[in-house]
């Protein structure tokens, strides 16, 4: 299928936050309470419209054991923008915040678009991260924030798209130079400007372990 660009994206965070579950619902529309594990990566895409123009994102959603960190490191490389998850139910997913960004900046791009997510907002009554910390932590680190469930979908389109307007943006003031090979952006052949369309199907990239909850 035709597209004017393409964009690479990774999910990054703690594990159990929901990354897997937040691709799933972009890209299938679906949410499952149980959930594979991720080993390694995984990867979806889904193609979207801005401003008239196809853009196919590439996400690979990461690993967030320690273990597999030296894997996900490798992705920054190349990514356009990145998802940096929390769950708003476990402060320590919160804490391991600064870790992750650093992490990520100093393996990617200078001008890779970052988006802090609070994940699973429908469970408010378990809630230990307030709205304002996340909103806090984004503002004195250059990020946008948003707070979503993967299991209502609230936000998980904004979330997305958002990341693909901020990139789009900086194509247009001329931040990324998209015939550089590597800054996570590939110029496209787009026929004809089509209307949104759905999503595709998700598939992964390497096999999953155990069953761990994520919602």
């Amino acid at each position: 299928m035709s597209y004017a660009y393409l964009f690479k994206y990774v999910i990054i965070g703690d594990t159990g936050v929901g990354k897997s579950c937040l691709l799933l619902q972009f890209t299938d529309k679906r949410f499952t309470a149980v959930h594979d594990l991720t080993v390694g990566v995984e990867f979806g895409s889904r193609m979207i419209t801005i401003n008239g123009k196809r853009i196919k994102l590439q996400i690979w959603d990461t690993a967030g054991q320690e273990s597999f960190r030296s894997i996900t490191r490798s992705y920054y490389r190349g990514a356009a923008g990145a998802l940096l998850v929390y769950d708003i139910t476990r402060r320590e997913t919160f804490n391991h915040l600064l870790s992750w960004l650093e992490d990520a900046r100093q393996h990617s791009s200078s001008h890779m678009v970052i988006m802090l997510i609070g994940n699973k907002s429908d469970l408010e009554s378990r809630r230990v991260v307030q709205k304002e910390e996340g909103e806090a932590f984004a503002r004195e680190h250059g990020m946008v924030f948003l707070e979503t469930s993967a299991k209502t979908a609230a936000n998980v389109e904004e979330a997305f798209l958002g990341t693909a307007r901020a990139i789009y943006r900086k194509i247009q003031d001329g931040q990324f130079d998209i015939a550089k090979e590597g800054n996570g952006i590939k110029i496209g052949h787009q026929q004809s400007p089509m209307a949104h369309s759905g999503p595709t199907a998700r598939q992964k990239s390497q096999d999953s372990g155990d069953r761990s909850g994520c919602c």
